[in-house]
């Protein structure tokens, strides 16, 4: 069922909003059952358990963000859309919002990410281009981060197939700009991607969420060169993490950039010296849907609202262990739905973080 236009709405403000991310916007949504209920309850919410500091955004930037989005052909998917892709649904949480130029449509196809260092070897790139080209050539489409080196070669060679570019910053935001001509090229045969507001510029703390989706949009994540402590191992880890299949292009032990794959393949990872590798490993994949929804609140509605007392007492479990709900709820003895809705008010106070997987931590 589509959502309305003022639902939409909703969802983009809500996902914009201060200690809101993506545990506690799904969450949110479970527990009043749209976004619009959801941005009425939220003020009196943070007030009542004493919480400081907090609006919501004004309505006047978000009509702005998609004025902005308007003016260069920017389509806007919320959580809740029917094209809001399959195996970014699966993730635990799913991105709340995204941002698409291009063909919205590619989001959705069978996907193999291929990601690198950005000071890439002429070699390295000839091997991300020429497997670019072959996995479009057998009905992938690539997707990779845009940046230099690796990730531009990998743009390069699927272009006239299907590539998709995920960026850390605004959907507007081309970076680097010497990719400028690629990001072009890609909005017209392809797809740009981002999560962040439009007119953002990318930050250091951007990287490990656009390395979130690269992997989540994907059946399988290539690492072709990479450093030991690099986004590509970032992405190779949450690709593990989120059930995908890891591949590492193996290189020689003299060079820096080879350290990483050969990292990958002692760890388990696939090793990939062509097409045929990448294939073989994705046929054992186990399918990548949705999973159950885990509603905490369908299950045992609050006894109302929790009071500071009792927010205070399921504070004073929390530690920066991450700790289950449920072990919360046995250590109080109340309904797992009351820990819900105290964990999340608390993490709306900036008194907890909510986590995937049911977990909270201070």
């Amino acid at each position: 069922m589509s959502l309305s236009p003022a639902e939409r709405f909703a969802r983009l403000r809500l996902a914009r909003t201060d200690r809101v991310g993506p545990v506690s916007f799904r969450q949110l949504l479970q527990r009043f059952s749209s976004a619009e209920r959801a941005l009425d309850a939220l003020p009196d919410l943070v007030r009542k358990g004493g919480g400081h500091g907090f609006a919501l955004p004004p309505v006047e930037r978000i009509e702005a963000e998609l004025a902005a989005a308007d003016r260069i052909g920017a389509r806007l998917i919320v959580l809740g859309d029917p094209e809001h892709p399959p195996r970014l649904a699966a993730l635990d949480p799913p991105p709340p919002v995204l941002w698409v130029r291009g063909d919205a449509s590619l989001l959705a196809k069978d996907s193999v990410a291929i990601v690198g260092a950005r000071i890439a070897s002429a070699g390295g790139q000839r091997i991300a281009r020429g497997l670019a080209q072959q996995l479009g050539e057998v009905g992938f489409v690539v997707v990779s981060g845009l940046a230099r080196g690796i990730d531009a070669a990998a743009h390069a060679g699927s272009l006239p197939t299907g590539t998709v570019a995920v960026l850390g910053g605004g959907v507007d935001d081309v970076y680097p700009p010497d990719n400028a001509a690629l990001y072009d090229q890609i909005v017209d045969q392809g797809a740009v991607v981002s999560e962040s507001p439009m007119g953002a510029r990318a930050q250091a703390r951007d990287f490990p969420r656009r390395n979130r989706i690269i992997s989540g949009l994907s059946r399988g994540v290539i690492v072709v060169e990479a450093e030991i402590r690099s986004g590509s191992l970032i992405t190779a880890r949450l690709a593990n993490e989120q059930g995908r299949e890891v591949f590492a292009v193996p290189g020689s032990p003299l060079d820096p950039r080879s350290k990483g794959p050969n990292e990958l393949l002692r760890q388990g990872a696939h090793i990939c010296e062509g097409i045929d590798d990448v294939i073989r490993g994705l046929e054992t994949l186990r399918t990548l849907a949705e999973p159950p929804v885990d509603n905490p609140f369908d299950a045992c509605a609050p006894d109302g609202e929790p009071d500071a007392a009792f927010l205070d007492r399921v504070a004073a479990l929390l530690s920066p262990t991450p700790t289950p709900r449920d072990e919360i709820a046995r250590a109080l003895n109340v309904p797992v739905a009351d820990v819900a809705a105290a964990l999340l008010e608390l993490s709306l106070m900036g008194r907890a973080t909510l986590l995937p997987g049911a977990l909270a931590s201070t």
